[in-house]
């Protein structure tokens, strides 16, 4: 069997796809490994469009049951199983998986998401999600009126700190080198703020507390100088790893391994294919944003499909 869409990927965007996939009743394989992306680990996201507060567990869950709805004659889902390589002959594609089952599809729609970078050092793991995060936008709110640490210099940190700067109390960033990697502007608009403390030449030594989040240790790089700082929230934007390392023979990737697209139709450089959600060399990574990338992608494969 050939089909008309393979999708892979759990997550909103994958999910969102699968949703119109199946209505626009195109012959679609959904592969996913997990359900949910990133927000699965998190304890409550206050941001998805419909719903007050919601689990990360609850909503990869609600994704799961909105797609399994219109699995039928349009829609089949593979669950369980990673993507191991992709192939191109003449224009079809052929997807292998890692039980080695394979299947070939018209098109391909990108939907894997990507990875944060985890901070490694003492007590970072045990106290993730704790008062450690790498999610300001999820779980700033629930810092309100705390004092609070952003470990990070590049714009994501500088636009996390100054979403975090609307309600805690107070915001610490620690930079690793001399220079910020962010823009220019952005650094300095964001330091005006008087809440705001940036440090650089930081080597963060240990995340301090028990069962949450009371502290960070840290060093000054120039100085040698230790420093405990007191504080209830610490929030890492050190970069993220797009799950792409399987296309890579088939799409060209951008310096940091992200899909490169074009934003308006959310094709790739390889015809046939397209991406959507954190994957791809967007601004700006929400899970509302990688469901609506998702549909405009479906938009397109559909003409495609349908109009050539």
């Amino acid at each position: 069997m050939i089909y008309d869409l393979i999708i892979i990927g759990g997550g909103p965007a994958g999910s969102a796809a699968a949703v119109y996939a199946a209505r626009k009743r195109l012959k679609t394989l959904f592969i996913t490994s997990e359900w949910g992306g990133q927000s699965v680990v998190s304890e409550q996201i206050f941001n998805w469009i419909g719903t007050t507060s919601i689990s990360g567990e609850e909503l990869a869950k609600n994704l799961k049951n909105h797609v399994l709805a219109n699995v039928g004659e349009s829609l089949e889902v593979k669950e369980g199983n990673k993507v191991e390589v992709i192939s191109k002959t003449e224009e079809i594609f052929k997807i292998k998986l890692e039980n080695n089952d394979e299947y070939s599809s018209k098109t391909i729609l990108i939907a894997t998401g990507s990875s944060r970078k985890k901070l490694e050092v003492k007590n970072a793991n045990k106290l993730e999600h704790k008062g450690l995060t790498y999610c300001a936008t999820c779980d700033g709110p629930l810092f309100a009126d705390m004092d609070v640490v952003v470990v990070g210099g590049g714009n994501a940190a500088f636009e996390s700190a100054s979403q975090l700067l609307a309600y805690c109390k107070s915001v610490t960033l620690l930079h690793r080198s001399e220079k910020f990697r962010a823009d220019e502007v952005t650094v300095e608009k964001v330091l005006k703020n008087p809440k705001i403390k940036a440090l650089k030449n930081i080597e963060i030594l240990e995340i301090k507390g028990e069962k949450f989040v009371e502290g960070i240790l840290f060093k000054d790089k120039i100085s040698g100088t230790e420093t405990e700082l007191k504080v209830s929230g610490i929030f890492i934007e050190i970069g993220q790893i797009p799950n792409t390392n399987f296309i890579k023979n088939i799409v060209p990737l951008d310096e940091v391994g992200r899909v490169k697209i074009n934003p308006l139709n959310q094709k790739t450089e390889t015809l046939g294919v397209w991406a959507a959600g954190d994957c791809t060399n967007i601004l700006y990574h929400q899970n509302n944003i990688a469901a609506g990338d998702a549909v405009r992608a479906l938009e397109d494969i559909y003409l495609f499909l349908n109009t050539k």
